[in-house]
């Protein structure tokens, strides 16, 4: 939290317990431990700034009931010197604070003197994470799951940086393996059939255009000159040749979609420098693996899982589970980071638990790797899901959706939802310019009030700094809960950090669009008092700050005129 809303909290909590003290020793309270209590916002702010329940937590510790005790409290409380300005008691004795105007005033301050820099804090202490996301098979094309995990991943790198965290993004190429593999496979039978006729596609091949364009395209190069060549040559050649291409596709897109790794790591890498293979030594060490049936077994069971898995098969190869080991062993040990975050599909619930189990064993802190996990997005237009591209007849990708969709929507309706919470992505919504669609919404209030400050400057009113005096004239409701809402950003984007939640500072900054607007058409800005006049031009000066602070944090535009 801001640092002025942490020290109103703490002047409340130490009014509070410096009120029991007195009590105390004055005879009005027994002499007692004071347990904690909670210092909340309420949900109606008729009902004061900060809701307390010190008196209800304390009333085993008094042996007597909270409003009495709520009462003792008040009577014996100071708040000279404080930003409270009164407490009320509220039912059986919950105590609602009221703060002073100063207050406000020093929230709008605090704005005005961060600028950009407001709502940042040093919560997350510099500590290294490593967020890793879409991380799409390299293979073919990007689908709809990796764009919104494109946007979540690295919305939620940039709030764990805003929250004080050094954050690095990472894309881990799946440059091995069976898919490889597979993909080698359709590639070489697509180059084949330039050439020969009756190959055939076996169903679990990849079917995809690009394929047939990469065989194509390596044709044109080589002609039939691999035709002759064995299958093991021609297919590394294949795909020697098309996966570069594929990854520097992944690149060029994802970076079309504003997203930008740090490092883009090869599962590849680890083979050729034998992490793979000494993943499988260091298991064997740890006491718990064992051999069934010539395969060689990790005992997950032993860390809680529901069952043991495979290794390394009974022909020597070892699974696929043994290199993400190896990955995260890179991540955690090697490369040294203090938390390591995964953003995968909603299909990998059972996935997370044995990675966490091998990790334990290797003699590492399974806390340190967190796997958001994200459920499925279906994308609906005239109120119907549509599971196809109008234009291509196939499978929407990344690339298409952003063809049809503006890129500042795309990124904001991805965050809107929790990351395990199932999305309809409505594509007539993302595409309405009206105050229907969210990001329209949001991104209009910050051009509505560049737009005040143009014809505030035709008029020949030029907007200056306020004195403290000025501003504690903002007492109107609406005024009243902008600057609330505008304190509460820095909280806001730890608790998003926290919980790994990028979506709370998509509500936040649609909530203070919504404030905005109520304060707009409630409050005049011009023709009223001068000074009145210059402390509501301070509000939307700190309002059009924060919203631009917050929609550059999802990397989404905040336009000055629309």
């Amino acid at each position: 939290m801001s640092y002025l809303v942490a020290k109103t909290k703490e002047q409340v909590k130490e009014a509070l317990i410096a009120a029991a003290e007195k009590a105390m020793a004055a005879g009005d309270l027994p002499q007692a431990e004071l347990p904690d209590f909670t210092i909340t916002v309420p949900p109606n702010r008729e009902h004061g700034d900060y809701a307390v329940n010190a008196a209800m937590m304390w009333a085993k510790a008094f042996q007597s009931a909270p409003r009495k005790i709520a009462e003792i409290l008040l009577e014996k409380a100071d708040f000279a010197g404080t930003m409270i300005d009164h407490a009320e008691i509220a039912g059986p004795g919950f105590m609602n604070f009221f703060l002073s105007d100063s207050y406000y005033a020093g929230i709008l301050m605090d704005a005005c003197d961060k600028k950009e820099a407001y709502g940042t804090s040093r919560y997350g202490e510099g500590k290294r994470v490593l967020v890793e996301f879409v991380s799409a098979n390299p293979t073919g094309p990007m689908h709809i799951g990796n764009a919104r995990g494109g946007a979540l991943g690295d919305c939620l790198a940039a709030v764990l940086e805003a929250a004080g965290y050094t954050v690095e993004r990472e894309f881990y190429i799946n440059d091995a393996g069976n898919q490889i593999n597979k993909f080698g496979l359709s590639l070489d039978l697509r180059y084949l059939q330039l050439y020969r006729d009756g190959i055939e596609m076996p169903e679990d091949s990849y079917h995809g255009e690009d394929i047939i364009e990469h065989a194509k395209a390596f044709a044109a190069i080589h002609g039939d000159s691999y035709v002759a060549k064995s299958e093991e040559e021609r297919r590394k050649a294949l795909v020697a040749f098309a996966l570069p291409k594929n990854i520097e596709g992944l690149k060029t897109d994802l970076a079309k979609y504003r997203i930008h790794y740090d490092t883009w790591f090869k599962e590849s890498t680890l083979h050729e420098n034998g992490e793979t293979a000494r993943m499988i030594d260091l298991l064997k060490q740890s006491g718990y693996t064992y051999e069934e049936e010539g395969a060689l077994w990790f005992q997950a069971t032993a860390f809680g899982c529901d069952k043991d898995f495979v290794l390394v098969r009974a022909n020597g190869f070892p699974t696929y589970v043994v290199p993400d080991i190896a990955y995260h062993y890179n991540k955690l040990v090697t490369r040294g980071f203090d938390k390591a975050i995964d953003i995968l599909g909603a299909d990998h619930h059972g996935y997370v638990p044995r990675l966490k189990a091998a990790l334990t064993a290797l003699g590492i802190d399974a806390d340190r790797l967190d796997a958001v996990l994200m459920q499925m997005v279906r994308l609906v237009r005239d109120g119907e899901v549509i599971k196809a591209s109008k234009r291509s007849g196939k499978a929407i990708t990344l690339v298409t959706l952003l063809d049809e969709v503006p890129i500042d929507a795309a990124r904001f309706f991805f965050n809107l939802r929790e990351p395990n919470s199932h999305f309809d992505f409505d594509l007539d919504l993302a595409v309405n310019e009206s105050n229907s669609n969210p990001v329209y919404y949001v991104q209009y209030a910050h051009a509505r009030i560049c737009s005040i400050f143009r014809n505030l400057a035709e008029d020949g009113i030029t907007p200056r700094a306020c004195t403290e005096e000025e501003l504690n004239l903002l007492k109107a409701p609406e005024e009243r809960e902008l600057i609330l809402h505008i304190a509460a950003l820095t909280d806001e984007i730890i608790q998003a950090a926290k919980t790994y939640d990028p979506a709370r500072i998509t509500h936040y900054v649609t909530e203070l669009a919504t404030k905005f607007h109520k304060f707009y058409a409630a409050c005049r800005v011009k023709g009223i008092d001068e000074s009145l006049m210059q402390a509501r031009l301070t509000l939307c000066a700190v309002t059009a700050t924060v919203l631009k602070n917050v929609l550059t944090l999802m990397k989404i535009g905040a336009p000055e005129k629309m």
